[in-house]
């Protein structure tokens, strides 16, 4: 990026809490809120938005300095000396947010930022259907809702209830669509020790589940890779990529684990760049990729998913998030059964300064 084009920019922030419409339940706890922060940069014809978002116990920037840091950058860009070319690596989620205002303003000021088949509402993105996790009766809801809904992918977040109620939950979708039918893939964020992982691989086979996501705890790559040598269901790391920089470091992980699918979150890695880096070593080291928002306002949704219909992907993405919140940003994405599409008829809502 040349600094002749960034140094009339100006920038700010505001904050913008999320209001869950119910309790979305992982494994690592429930959430209710969840904070982000819209960074806007202005040429002083237009505007570009980005989101930094924030999970808790999850982003690595999840800390107390982190809106000092959004402060200080804004600071430098105002006094033009910002270097858009640097890179955060401590601060993925700034780094998100800067690339995708940078894309919008240099694009058109108006949130599409890779015109695209998309964008123009000729093509959708095919989703997942999101269970979270809750009791039984929830669960079982949920998974009639989506199948109602017309979803042939069902993604189910396990490792809260006991095993073999989960199990039972899964079992009767297979006793109703085949594997040709339906695609099931479970998450576990990290839930099991490797004992357990072995059984609940073993039993998952027999359901013929697509994929399980971060069966134990990022960190025990030995263990992993293990996993990722034997199992009878394939592995996708998701925890397990958030934090690694530079690009050999990546590459020493997808090396030595050998995984067979990565599941990129934008706005937890980093950006697009370094997604890009991710899917460069999937297609190295044979393994595949899919997308998921990492519950982003639909400013950020937005971005990822214009992102993905860049990338020519065919499978799932995890891209069903915008209805998940009762204080969204209003936006042009619309769900229509398992297809997120991009309705230009339909206004952004103005971004709250």
């Amino acid at each position: 990026m040349k600094e002749s084009a960034t140094k009339h920019i100006k920038a700010g922030f505001k904050k913008h809490t999320l209001n869950f419409i119910r309790p979305a339940g992982t494994s690592r706890g429930v959430y209710h809120t969840k904070n982000s922060w819209f960074l806007f940069l202005s040429d002083g014809n237009k505007t570009g938005v980005g989101e930094c978002s924030i999970l808790r116990d999850l982003s690595i920037d999840d800390c107390p300095g982190f809106e000092d840091k959004l402060q200080s950058i804004c600071n430098d860009i105002n006094a033009g000396n910002y270097d858009f070319n640097s890179v955060l690596h401590e601060f993925p989620a700034i780094q998100f947010g800067l690339e995708t205002a940078l894309t919008d303003l240099l694009s058109t000021g108006s949130h599409i930022l890779f015109p695209s088949e998309f964008t123009r509402n000729e093509k959708g993105i095919p989703t997942n259907g999101l269970i979270w996790m809750g009791d039984r009766k929830y669960m079982r809801e949920q998974i009639t809702q989506k199948l109602d809904a017309g979803f042939s992918c069902i993604k189910l977040k396990i490792g809260s209830l006991d095993w073999p109620s989960e199990q039972e939950l899964i079992a009767n979708m297979r006793k109703q669509f085949s594997a040709s039918e339906l695609t099931i893939r479970v998450d576990a964020n990290g839930a099991y020790s490797f004992d357990e992982a072995l059984k609940v691989l073993s039993d998952l086979a027999k359901l013929e589940v697509h994929s399980i996501e971060q069966p134990i705890k990022a960190g025990n790559r030995e263990q992993m890779a293990a996993l990722c040598r034997h199992t009878p269901v394939p592995i996708a790391l998701d925890e397990e990529l958030i934090g690694v920089y530079p690009y050999t470091q990546k590459k020493k992980l997808v090396e030595t684990i050998r995984p067979q699918y990565l599941i990129l979150k934008p706005g937890l890695l980093g950006g697009f760049k370094a997604s890009n880096e991710w899917i460069e070593l999937a297609q190295k080291y044979d393994a595949d990729w899919w997308a998921t928002s990492a519950l982003e306002s639909n400013i950020g949704l937005n971005a990822i998913a214009q992102w993905v219909f860049t990338k020519n992907a065919e499978t799932q993405q995890g891209l069903g998030t915008g209805m998940l919140f009762s204080n969204n940003i209003d936006s042009p994405l619309t769900l229509k059964g398992e297809n997120l599409f991009y309705i230009p008829t339909k206004p952004w809502a103005t971004v709250p300064h």
